[in-house]
């Protein structure tokens, strides 16, 4: 798999820049609020032709690594996990 950081943006001009998919609306926090809510994977492709397998995996990867102690840094247009 590809960097959860080519998958994951912030954009001032999206969505208040929220980290979200690039090239969507949809933001990580709506993502793990459906799924926190018992949404299955197959509910959020339904519901969300625009989300890929793999840029749900890239919201698996960046909350691994914010629940895993590195200090994810938000810049314009992108996120960046530090060393």
């Amino acid at each position: 798999m590809k960097s959860w950081q080519e998958f994951i943006i912030t954009d001032e001009n999206i969505l208040g820049g929220k980290p979200s998919i690039k090239g969507t609306r949809l933001s990580v926090g709506l993502i793990l609020g459906r799924l926190s809510n018992g949404w299955s994977h197959e509910q959020l492709f339904e519901s969300y032709p625009s989300l890929t397998k793999e840029s749900l995996q890239a919201v698996y990867a960046f909350l691994d690594d914010c629940m895993n102690g590195y200090e994810v840094f938000i810049t314009p247009n992108s996120l960046e996990k530090a060393s």
